[in-house]
Parts: structure tokens; C-alpha cells; sequence
């Protein structure tokens, strides 16, 4: 596949990133010989994964501006182009010794999203899509699930956690979805989740508070790969709602309509 040089420098900042994870997750499995608490380690190594891909993207776009998870917002001079980026994403499931969990990069230009890299060190699989020139992992070309119904589809989702207000909407939403589909997941990582839907691997997906940088690259993704992706309201404030939902043409609708049945009256 023909890459831009902006993706191109996507793709380097991720797998330089990935380079600082996989270093940093030989430790966390084997977190008896640091002298730092689990939690002090794992926020390290987000910030040091932060640190490695803020540099390469500005290096080579310094008038980009620069949206992280663990830095302050540098608005840059350029005004049209944003850099969105999870350092780590499924921070949990790092620190757990569990092999789920990403570097996520996305360019944003006037307020959409053109272009998107989601890097699992733990498996090498690169994922990579920009505007109009589709997406593919480690080179194949991806393409969205063809099935056309809940009954048959493996359903993806994001559980709340301590701390988050939704639980129970959750388990309203997840009530109504388990009952129609052919199996759930949870992987704990939504950029990968997200990359999974645009693979075929989840037929659909759908979580609540969510933050940009967990989506940006998902929503290019899915889209080049043929898919559907909205707000719970079927709208476009994915980022101003933190909610997301995503499937083929036919999942989507239904998945939608399914987690948006209201509360059973008892």
C-alpha cells in the first residue's frame, strides 16, 4: 500500500512508541523488581510512550497542534490541523500483563479526522487508514463484517469502571444487546476495538465515556473500511458526547436501536 508522508510519520511515531511499551511491559509483567508502585510504573510509561510520539509528530509538523491524554493541549499555530493521540491505550490491561492495548494516532484538519494509525506492539499489528485511501492491518486491506444480523454477530462493548456514572445504563443497554446477539467481548482497549470492527474480527461496537483520543483513529478506520460509526444518537458529537456506535450499514442501525430501547417496566 502507497502511504502519504504524513502517514508516514504516523506510522514511525507509533512503532518508535511501541518500542518504548514493549520495554516498559517486560517490567510491568514482573513488577516485584521495581521499587515503584503498579500504578506510578504504568502512568510512567504512558507518559514516556506520550513523550516519544509527541516529539516525532511535531518534529516533523511543528505547527500541528497536539492533543494527549497525559499532556496539556498545545494548540499549535497552523489552526487546521490537530494531532489526537492515546500514548496507551488499555492502560488496565497493561498493567495487568494482558497483551491488549495500543498506541493511537490520529490528524485531524478542519475538524475531521483524515488519517489514523492504532499500533498493538504485544501482537504487531499495525493498523492504518487515511481519507479516501481505505484501511488495511500490516499491509492487508480491511474490510467491515457482511453480516446482517444481531442474532449472527459477535457484539463489542466498553464496561464501566470504578468511578464512571454509567453503570446503570450500561446494564440496561447491555441487558437488551446480550439478548439479540450471538456473543459479547470486552477487550478493554476502545481504539482497538474500534480496529477490530473495521477487520471483521467485532461485527459491531458501542461504549460510553469515551474521550477523543480513544476514538479519533477508530472512527477513520472504520469508515475507510466500509463502516458505519455515530454517537448513540445516531448524530456526529462523538467527541462531545463520549459515545460511540459502529457496525456495518445493517448492525449499526440495529445495534443503535437496541441500546437505546428504554428501562423494562418491572
Amino acid at each position: 500500500m502507497a502511504r502519504s508522508a504524513l502517514l508516514n510519520v504516523m506510522v514511525q511515531a507509533a512503532l518508535k512508541a511501541g518500542k518504548s511499551l514493549t520495554r516498559d511491559f517486560g517490567e510491568v509483567q514482573n513488577l516485584q523488581v521495581s521499587l515503584k508502585g503498579p500504578g506510578d510504573y504504568v502512568s510512567q510509561a504512558d507518559r514516556r510512550s506520550e513523550k516519544v510520539v509527541r516529539e516525532e509528530l511535531l518534529k516533523a509538523r511543528p505547527t500541528y497542534g497536539f492533543l494527549g491524554e497525559e499532556s496539556e493541549e498545545i494548540k499549535g499555530t497552523d489552526g487546521s490541523h490537530r494531532w489526537i493521540v492515546d500514548p496507551l491505550d488499555g492502560t488496565t490491561n497493561f498493567l495487568h500483563g494482558i497483551p491488549v492495548f495500543a498506541t493511537s494516532i490520529a490528524l485531524e484538519r478542519n475538524g475531521e479526522i483524515v488519517a489514523g494509525v492504532i499500533y498493538n506492539p504485544a501482537s504487531d499489528e499495525l493498523f492504518t487508514s487515511e481519507k479516501g485511501g481505505g484501511a488495511f492491518v500490516n499491509d492487508r486491506r480491511l474490510r467491515v463484517s457482511a453480516r446482517k444480523h444481531l442474532s449472527d454477530s459477535v457484539i463489542g462493548c466498553g464496561v464501566p469502571h470504578l468511578g464512571q456514572s454509567m453503570h446503570g445504563r450500561f446494564l440496561v443497554q447491555l441487558r437488551h444487546v446480550m439478548g439479540e446477539v450471538a456473543g459479547m467481548r470486552s477487550f478493554g482497549a476502545a481504539s482497538l476495538d474500534l480496529a477490530y470492527v473495521a477487520a471483521g474480527r467485532l461485527d459491531g461496537y458501542w461504549e460510553e465515556g469515551l474521550s477523543p483520543w480513544d476514538i479519533a483513529a477508530g472512527i477513520i478506520l472504520i469508515r475507510e473500511a466500509g463502516g458505519f460509526i455515530s454517537d448513540l444518537t445516531a448524530g456526529t458529537d462523538m467527541f462531545g458526547s463520549g459515545t460511540v456506535a459502529t457496525g456495518n450499514e445493517h448492525i449499526h442501525k440495529a445495534l443503535l436501536d437496541v441500546a437505546n430501547r428504554p428501562v423494562p417496566k418491572q
